[in-house]
């Protein structure tokens, strides 16, 4: 049974997605297949063309996930001016570039041109809206909403309000995301890298150092997660893994028991730089291994891979 868990409830309301590089599209493909009309804003004057090309290679595995298809042409147009992109907007997706005086001057702009009930969201992976509101009027109206990538596809987008937000606005951008199919959570706290990207740079981090140390390839790193780890928190997530790792006593038995060796563990962990040396090695078994693929190939084996864990997980849902 495929994964669909999207109600359309927001067919009709116009998103306008500011940047229009990886994350931006993958966006739009979902928007879209959503029944929403898409405005992107990008100064790339080769934008349309790139946009259409990552949609193309998106948009199959959203109608594997239960999606129909959608007519793009009629839904979804290009506007280079940030401000006449928002004018008529329900919701703002930026996506702009990582930079926080970027983002601070991108939203005075929104801010003024913008619709006064659109909600403004930021992709942002890792810097919080309380650094890029600083230029904002109102700024119990910016939060983040940060999707894991890709967002067509990945279920998962980060909520994150900022002590100011307006709770209302929270609810209504949980509400919205949710409505599109996503799993939604609302991060309590301003963390730098929020939750998802702070785990992924933990585990990137001994995993370089792994490499490295010539312990293993960079392909065999990654045979070992996902025939391991990958396949446990796809299916439990770290706690729930070791709570039933705890037995018939659960996490506290885990704690007490493992807990120890575990923590001691932790003191070897390595701290890894990514420093020249570094990066070549990685580059090299790169491009001995999956480096010499394409980019579309490679994301069409990974849509397809995707696709059948979240379909396979919803079928195990819908049957319990």
């Amino acid at each position: 049974m495929p994964a669909l868990t999207s109600d359309r409830s927001y067919a009709g309301k116009t998103v306008a997605i500011i940047g229009g590089g990886v994350i931006g599209a993958s966006w739009a493909a979902l928007f879209l297949v959503n029944g929403l009309k898409v405005i992107v804003s990008d100064p790339d004057p080769e934008i349309e063309s790139k946009v259409q090309a990552l949609m193309a290679a998106a948009l199959p595995a959203l109608q594997a996930l239960g999606y129909e298809a959608v007519d793009v042409a009629a839904n979804l147009s290009f506007e280079k001016d940030n401000a006449r992109a928002v004018a008529h907007a329900d919701i703002v997706q930026e996506c702009g570039p990582e930079k926080p005086e970027f983002k601070q001057a991108l939203w005075k702009i929104i801010e003024a041109a913008a619709p006064k009930g659109a909600l403004l969201c930021s992709s942002s992976s890792t810097i919080p809206a309380s650094v890029q509101f600083t230029q904002m009027a109102d700024q119990s109206r910016l939060l983040v909403g940060h999707p894991f990538n890709p967002p067509h596809l990945m279920p998962l987008v980060e909520v994150v309000p900022t002590p100011k937000t307006d709770p209302a606005i929270t609810a209504r951008a949980l509400a919205f995301y949710r409505g599109v199919g996503k799993v939604a959570l609302e991060i309590k706290k301003e963390v730098p890298g929020f939750v998802a990207n702070r785990l992924q740079a933990a585990i990137f981090q001994e995993s370089v150092f792994l490499v490295a140390e010539g312990v293993v390839s960079l392909d065999q790193l990654d045979d070992v997660v996902t025939n391991s780890l990958g396949i446990r928190w796809a299916t439990s997530g770290p706690f729930l893994s070791f709570h039933l790792g705890g037995g018939p006593g659960g996490l506290p038995h885990f704690l007490e028991h493992l807990g120890p060796p575990m923590e001691a563990a932790w003191k070897y962990l390595g701290k890894a730089s990514l420093d020249d040396a570094t990066k070549a090695r990685l580059i090299d078994q790169l491009g001995a291994s999956y480096g010499a693929s394409s980019f579309y190939a490679l994301s069409e084996t990974r849509d397809e891979k995707e696709v059948a864990v979240i379909n396979g997980l919803a079928h195990v849902q819908h049957a319990s």
